[in-house]
């Protein structure tokens, strides 16, 4: 009788023990360039995720259940790259935020689809993945979304017919893609496009000899395709031989960062991006308040917000999945996703359809044109 008590009171103390433990976390990856020339990318969607995953924790998580960020550096190395999903695949981690740029995302896609995992991207735009059916899927629009807005707005609203460009062949799966889909658009209002001036982005790249180049045919317009830092620099050796000649970004370097290094080379700069920074409403204001709280003051910029908006949409798919479904398969039966600022539509082939904004950097900050 006292041995029946005591494993009655035994089972009863195990079933508490149980019903209190830690419930197992869910696991997401992040992949991002933490490292190197597009590190500003990289940690500012690490950051926008940290902030969305902290935020559901602090609500309870998904059923319960914290989320967990595992995070992986690839260093825009290809090599890295898939190595950092490997391992992140070896965990049975099934969805990936990532990565940031779109030649990373084309190195590791075969890895991915070989798999039951899917890329969650916040910013690759490359249109090589667009209308695929494929693992790949992402919050923003594709590159042409961008290269067309701005095409349309150099001819037509302000009247540049001749344009020199300028990009960078390390992420040329991005800015290949850019350039077609601007010269595309270009040329068919009646545009033409000069001098082309490609490199590779390093240390020892000449941009003085590249800026002279670009400004030899005297275009009325000059179209830079690169990441931040390198951006700056161009616009800094343009600016020392041309005060006037306008200059046009894609929306890769339009990083707090780029501001930042370009000084007073920036003024003026214009570019295409998602994000709306004279947007005035509370949903916006508050992620940028909250943002700026976590992270010691940093602006999010356009890669904060999108990591923030994958991490939003990869959490939203967790909690909503139904039984024998999978994440691919909710995310595009959900298909309509509230973000940190707007509300985007992912559709059948995980494309994201995303309003785009004309801006211009004025006294030091980015402002919405159009």
């Amino acid at each position: 009788m006292f041995s029946l008590c005591k494993m009655a009171v035994v089972g009863c103390l195990l079933g508490l023990l149980f019903a209190c433990s830690p419930k197992e976390p869910v696991k997401i990856g992040f992949l991002g360039g933490m490292s190197g020339r597009v590190a500003d990318l990289g940690v500012a969607g690490r950051n926008g995720a940290m902030l969305a995953i902290e935020q559901r924790n602090a609500s309870g998580g998904i059923h319960g259940r914290p989320v967990e960020l595992v995070v992986r550096d690839d260093e825009q190395n290809p090599e890295v790259a898939q190595k950092a999903v490997a391992d992140l695949l070896n965990c049975n981690i099934e969805l990936i935020i990532g990565p940031m740029t779109s030649s990373i995302a084309m190195a590791v896609l075969d890895q991915i689809n070989a798999s039951k995992s899917i890329l969650l991207s916040p910013t690759v735009t490359t249109t090589a993945l667009t209308g695929k059916d494929d693992n790949f899927i992402r919050v923003t629009g594709d590159t042409a979304s961008y290269a067309t807005k701005v095409a349309r707005y150099q001819v037509q609203k302000l009247g540049r017919r001749t344009v020199a460009v300028i990009y960078d062949l390390n992420n040329r799966s991005y800015t290949e893609s850019w350039f077609r889909d601007f010269k595309r658009e270009f040329e068919r209002h009646g545009g033409s496009v000069g001098t082309v001036q490609t490199y590779g982005s390093s240390s020892s790249t000449s941009f003085n000899q590249l800026a002279k180049a670009l400004l030899k045919g005297q275009p009325q317009l000059i179209l830079v395709i690169s990441n931040a830092i390198d951006a700056a620099l161009i616009c800094q050796h343009i600016r020392k031989l041309d005060a006037t000649v306008p200059i046009e970004m894609a929306e890769w370097a339009s990083t707090e960062r780029f501001i930042e290094l370009a000084g007073g080379a920036a003024e003026g700069i214009m570019v295409s991006q998602f994000v709306n920074r004279n947007d005035r409403s509370e949903r916006y204001q508050t992620f940028l308040k909250q943002y700026r709280e976590r992270f010691g003051g940093q602006e999010p910029g356009f890669a904060g917000l999108a990591g923030y908006d994958a991490a939003l949409a990869a959490m939203e798919a967790y909690g909503s999945r139904k039984q024998g479904e999978s994440l691919k398969q909710t995310l595009i039966r959900l298909n309509s996703f509230q973000g940190g600022q707007l509300r985007y539509q992912i559709d059948r082939f995980g494309d994201a359809n995303r309003e785009t904004t004309i801006t211009i950097v004025r006294n030091g900050t980015y402002q919405t044109l159009e």
